[in-house]
């Protein structure tokens, strides 16, 4: 066999002998040969032949009923024995017989009496013959099989150019099967390329030929073939042509993949933003992108093979050392590595980029670094931006100050330097005075410019080590670090307010501010930044209490004010989220009957030990955290509920809510005040909102439109506390307003001040006159009451008639 070692199978000798005597003498002698079988007959002898298959049959001629070469042609005659070796035996010496044992299929004559020793030697030569056929045959196989498995077509062509062999046994090649092909012309075979050069090849003699041959109708997806044409010779004479083909359409397909790949990333690269560079595993560039070759001033044929460091100068940009390029760490340390923080790019003409990004190694199939990558981009506009806003983050837009942000920065090394050196410091705040009123009645556009002429002169009166903050709208902020005498702080702050109370002069036309300042030191009554500020800001508005235009510092006595503003402010909020706002109700009377037709809702906070803290303690405090509109938006809806539930019982009582400035400004407000009427089921004309005078001159015409909005959806409008306030009574037939409140004030003085009695009576008449409801607050005696019906006065409230009661008691005084 052609890949395994020689068959050791036994081999079998079938003896056919009627002789008894010499059946047993030739199975004997041959015993050592092999598997030795003996018959006595030739009908015995076929059928063990036709099991047994032997390799060589002893068959005597001379047999009783089937003689031996009857018996040789039924072996011959079958496919299983057919292949079997016959040996006749005879005692007959005529030619006949011989002739006749060759004619029938016998390969061999023995002669009786038999020569064992020369029947042995006959027997042994037959079957190494039998065996070497037998190994012909499977190398035959074997070759045929391994041509069949080759992915490649091999045929051999006769010089008149016809196919002798080919192992296209499944049509896998051309059209034909390889069985079709034999002897067949190559030119009707093979595609007209193909054929040419093979008969080139013999009318030529070339030894040899090699070209890549596309298939114009591929047969089994093949699309192109490698040809290799070797002519045969014998003698100096061509004899025939071995023609073998290769699919190689696989690698055509993936070379224009590859290719198109190729080109793609080519493309790619030359597109994007960043900037690539890749090297040799030496650091030797071997291609640069566009914007590669924009940033670092080289063409990619320039850079070409050149050192990374000579093409990319990098430094850094605050010291100027020059910084070790990522692509070599990469190569390096196999791995990515990230570019240096604030990493600048020198080109070829000197132009400075900042850049960032990152390199990479580029490994080969073995894991090896075969070279490197380096991707950056241009970050000159981003870190500038950043500058910016960073700029922008901690500095005020207007006057280009430090913002209150970089202020605390400030406030909290200041301290932390001063502790070290056992030093003070010092934050003076300063807030002007009457600075809404102004930048109203100037425009928004003039009291910045009052703003940045305030920056101005109070940047003129501090040193270069000190720090100047705009930390609000009309709030300034002086930090002065390590202060070794106190008394500094005096000087400066009496320098500010002298400076500032000099005119400020727009479009020739002088402005006098006045400004209050609160002064916090480190470490005497603050010893953190936090404290710094909050107490400066608490000195400032003691300043304010103690009639402006003045500086304060902060003391134990506004110590003990701001930690019981701090606890007001914490029992507002946790009584507003934990529905504890607690609403009063004192009763409106009709004055001629003493009947009861409404109540004025009044807030009460109560604190933790269960007393209650009356709204001049908490409503102004309400008012600068931003707490009162919720505040407010509780006591209204307490209110319109507790109105509803009054009506379903069947008494029409209309309760009046006060309203704040900031809730009457809200821009929401009307919104909330329908869905809590529309929630609570209360009609509308059940609901009074009072406003004060001042809240209602805030600003004209979104006052008179949020009262129109008021007005449509239905309930009343009483101006609260009226004739206290500083307004044209203009408004009075502008806005429309249904009541007007007599402030307690003139009612209690009225009997005892003239002055007071001549505001009633106006009010009064004028109210008359412009057809509104009189409601008179503070009535506590009866004098008050006799006079407030002689003048006309139709509603009354006061302690005469009730104190201000929660809902449980109003509750009874209905039954």
């Amino acid at each position: 066999m052609l890949f395994s070692h020689l068959n050791n199978r036994q081999s079998k000798i079938l003896v056919v002998d009627d002789e008894p005597t010499s059946l047993l003498v030739m199975t004997e002698a041959l015993g050592d040969l092999g598997e030795v079988i003996g018959c006595a007959s030739g009908v015995e002898a076929l059928g063990v032949a036709f099991s047994f298959r032997p390799d060589i049959i002893l068959l005597d001629i001379e047999m009783p009923n089937m003689n031996g070469f009857e018996v040789c042609k039924a072996i011959k005659q079958n496919p299983l024995t057919a292949l079997s070796i016959v040996i006749f035996v005879t005692s007959h010496n005529e030619q006949i017989f011989e002739y006749q044992s060759f004619e029938n299929g016998g390969v061999d004559l023995i002669h009786k009496p038999v020569d064992l020793n020369l029947c042995r030697l006959r027997i042994v030569n037959h079957l190494k013959m039998k065996q070497q056929e037998a190994q012909i045959s499977t190398a035959k196989d074997d070759v045929a099989a391994l041509i069949a498995q080759v992915p490649v077509f091999i045929s051999y062509w006769s010089v008149q150019e016809l196919n002798l062999f080919n192992n296209d046994m499944t049509c896998q090649w051309f059209a034909v099967s390889g069985n079709e092909m034999i002897g067949h012309r190559a030119k009707d075979i093979l595609p007209d390329d193909l054929y040419l050069a093979l008969h080139n090849c013999l009318e030529e003699q070339k030894p040899q030929e090699v070209l890549n041959v596309p298939f114009v109708d591929p047969s089994d997806n093949i699309e192109h073939v490698r040809a290799q044409i070797n002519l045969q010779f014998h003698e100096g004479q061509a004899v025939g042509v071995i023609l073998t083909l290769t699919d190689i359409t696989s690698i055509k397909r993936t070379k224009k993949l590859l290719a198109a790949e190729s080109e793609r990333l080519r493309v790619m690269l030359n597109s994007i933003g960043d900037a690539v560079i890749a090297t040799d595993n030496e650091a030797h560039i071997t291609f640069m992108n566009p914007i590669a070759e924009k940033l670092t001033g080289y063409s990619a044929q320039q850079a070409q093979a050149k050192h990374i460091d000579d093409v990319m100068k990098l430094t850094d940009a605050y010291s100027g050392q020059n910084l070790v390029n990522p692509i070599l760490l990469a190569l390096r340390e196999n791995r990515i590595v990230a570019m240096s923080l604030n990493s600048q790019l020198t080109a070829l003409d000197n132009r400075v980029y900042r850049v960032e990004d990152s390199a990479a190694p580029i490994r080969d199939d073995d894991g090896r670094v075969s070279g490197g990558i380096i991707v950056f981009h241009d970050v000159s506009e981003s870190v500038a931006m950043a500058v910016k806003m960073s700029h922008l983050a901690n500095h005020d837009l207007l006057t280009d100050l430090p913002n209150r942000v970089l202020l605390y920065d400030r406030v909290s090394h200041a301290c932390k330097v001063a502790k070290s050196k056992e030093q003070q410091v010092a934050l003076i705040l300063i807030d002007i005075d009457h600075f809404k009123y102004l930048n109203d009645t100037l425009g928004h556009q003039q009291g910045d410019l009052i703003i940045k002429l305030v920056a101005k002169r109070l940047e003129s009166l501090i040193d270069l080590n000190y720090t100047l903050a705009r930390i609000g709208g009309d709030e300034f902020a002086i930090l002065i670090p390590e202060i070794k005498l106190t008394s500094i702080i005096d000087v400066i702050a009496t320098d500010i307010i002298n400076t500032m109370s000099e005119p400020f002069k727009i479009d020739e036309q002088p402005y006098i501010l006045s400004v209050s300042v609160g002064i916090s030191i480190y470490p005497r009554e603050s010893v953190t930044a936090e404290d710094m500020m909050t107490h400066a800001d608490a000195a400032m508005y003691k300043a304010k209490e103690q009639g402006r235009n003045r500086f304060c510092y902060y003391s134990d006595d506004l110590e003990h004010q701001f930690k019981q503003r701090q606890s007001v402010e914490k029992l507002i909020r946790t009584s507003i989220e934990n529905d504890k706002i607690e609403v009063y109700y004192q009763p409106k009377v009709a004055l001629g009957s003493q009947k009861i037709v409404g109540v004025e809702a009044l807030v009460r906070l109560r604190d933790t030990n269960n007393q209650i803290i009356l709204p001049v303690e908490f409503i102004p405090l309400a008012e600068e955290t931003g707490l009162i509109n919720a505040l407010g938006e509780s006591v209204l809806k307490q209110s319109c509920y507790a109105a509803k539930e009054w009506l379903d019982k069947g008494f029409r009582i209309k309760v009046a809510v006060n309203i704040s400035a900031k809730q009457f400004t809200d821009k929401n407000f009307c919104n909330f005040v329908a869905q809590t009427l529309q929630m609570s089921g209360l009609p509308s004309e059940l609901l009074e909102l009072e406003v004060t005078e001042s809240a209602l001159m805030e600003d004209f015409e979104v006052t008179k439109s949020m009262l129109n909005d008021l007005a449509v959806l239905g309930l009343t409008i009483a101006i609260d506390d009226f004739g206290t306030g500083y307004s044209s009574l203009s408004y009075l037939k502008l806005f429309p307003v249904d009541v007007l409140k007599v402030d307690q004030s003139f009612v209690r003085d009225m009997m005892v001040d003239s002055q007071s009695m001549d505001i009633v009576k106006t009010i009064t008449s004028l109210a008359h006159s412009l057809s509104l409801l009189i409601v008179a607050e503070g009535v506590e005696e009866k004098q008050h009451l006799n006079k407030l019906i002689d003048l006309g006065c139709e509603l009354g409230q006061g302690y005469y008639f009730y104190k201000p009661m929660p809902k449980e008691e109003f509750d009874k005084l209905l039954v």
